[in-house]
């Protein structure tokens, strides 16, 4: 079941990614601070998730803009056994497993670098046709750059495991994705195989990270959608889910956090995301509350999911129109500034983290507020009223 690269919008790979192994990176304890440094738009990296309420019928001239940065500052070794200042957010000692990274312009990433300035430990799982590439770009170098952490380390990968979401267990794997060469010389990459891996590796994880999803016929119409592109988008971006959940929760420390990625499609219409993916966000984010009570009574394990607002990545440049939903989305928004990968990684680190412990269950959305709209103040409607605006 070959995955489509120009998936979604909000579509990381179609299927999760692994690398390589790597050393432990022992980070600080973190806090929460502002960057008052001036970020340029082509530092910005990720994402590929669209989030808007109104149809696309505007044309809209990019700008460069500056705003203030909201990073996860960590501690270095020297201070991490003094005293910190404000609320901590402290996740030493803590195992993450993120699946879906396979580059480092992705949400996944992100979150991956924010957890690790907290101080956790980081294993990835990736799909397995973009191994390869993906262990090869870390070991010369080519990711070095986006792993700097907020105290000038670098992001440090203790393990990269093969992973394809699609299939729970070696059955279900059929005989042509077995035959395909882009599978070949890995082994162990189903749902449950990955996980009593890890659980072999390592023993226990505490925070488990869903940054994946896939719709071949995204580009299509809902009511030209075929019942298979229907169902692989789905299978792809929610059941993926319930299915890492059910072989992760075993080994999930009590307290452990789980976290996944959705859109505003899946709530409101959003035109050209299509084959099914608003349908299949929908579905996510109604597992989130179903996974929560079952998950928060039988293994005391918190869930919950980002809705998260336009961002470049490759995905989301392949549908074609994610650099005019940036736009819309500054224009509208009620902050006008593009938004940047770290501030969902930021966000799933404090999810994951005690300072959220009693939070399960909801959709937390990271988009400077585009959700809250009901119009689109760059209509001419509301050229007379006197609406605050960021001249850029």
């Amino acid at each position: 079941m070959a995955t489509t690269a120009a998936s979604s919008l909000q579509i990381a790979t179609a299927r999760p990614c692994i690398s390589s192994s790597r050393r432990l990176f022992k980070a600080g304890a973190s806090i929460l601070g502002c960057n008052s440094k001036a970020v340029s738009w082509n530092k910005l990296t990720s994402a590929c998730h669209i989030s808007s309420v109104q149809p696309f019928q505007r044309s809209f001239t990019s700008s460069s803009i500056k705003f203030d940065k909201v990073v996860t500052k960590a501690m270095s070794e020297a201070t991490e056994n003094k005293p910190i200042s404000g609320l901590p957010i402290d996740l030493r000692g803590k195992r993450a497993f993120i699946a879906g990274v396979a580059d480092d312009n992705g949400y996944g990433w992100a979150i991956a670098k924010s957890l690790a300035a907290a101080g956790a430990e980081i294993l990835l799982g990736t799909w397995v046709p973009a191994l390869n590439i993906f262990e090869s770009s870390l070991r010369r170098g080519k990711f070095d750059e986006s792993r700097v952490l907020p105290d000038g380390s670098l992001m440090e990968i203790t393990k990269v495991y093969p992973l394809d979401a699609v299939f729970d267990n070696l059955e279900d794997v059929p005989e042509d994705i077995k035959a395909n060469k882009r599978y070949a010389g890995s082994s162990k990459w189903t749902v449950q195989e990955v996980a009593e891996s890890v659980k072999n590796d390592f023993g226990s994880i505490d925070i488990l990270v869903h940054s994946l999803a896939n719709g071949p016929e995204v580009t299509k119409p809902l009511l030209e959608t075929s019942r298979n592109g229907y169902l692989a988008a789905i299978s792809a971006s929610s059941y993926s889910y319930i299915s890492l959940l059910k072989h992760f929760i075993p080994i999930m420390n009590p307290g452990g956090s789980s976290i996944s990625l959705t859109y505003i499609a899946s709530e409101r219409i959003i035109p050209g995301y299509g084959g099914g993916m608003s349908s299949a966000k929908a579905a996510l984010e109604s597992d989130t509350r179903v996974l929560a009570f079952e998950a928060g009574r039988k293994h005391k394990v918190r869930v919950n999911t980002i809705s998260a607002g336009p961002l470049r990545s490759r995905a989301a440049k392949a549908i074609g129109f994610i650099d005019m939903m940036i736009d819309y989305s500054i224009v509208n928004a009620p902050l006008q500034k593009e938004l940047s990968a770290d501030e969902v990684g930021n966000t799933a680190a404090f999810l994951a983290s005690p300072l959220a412990s009693a939070i399960t269950g909801a959709v937390i959305y990271v988009d400077n507020g585009l959700n809250a709209m009901g119009v689109g103040v760059d209509s001419p409607i509301f050229k007379d009223l006197d609406i605050p605006t960021d001249k850029h």
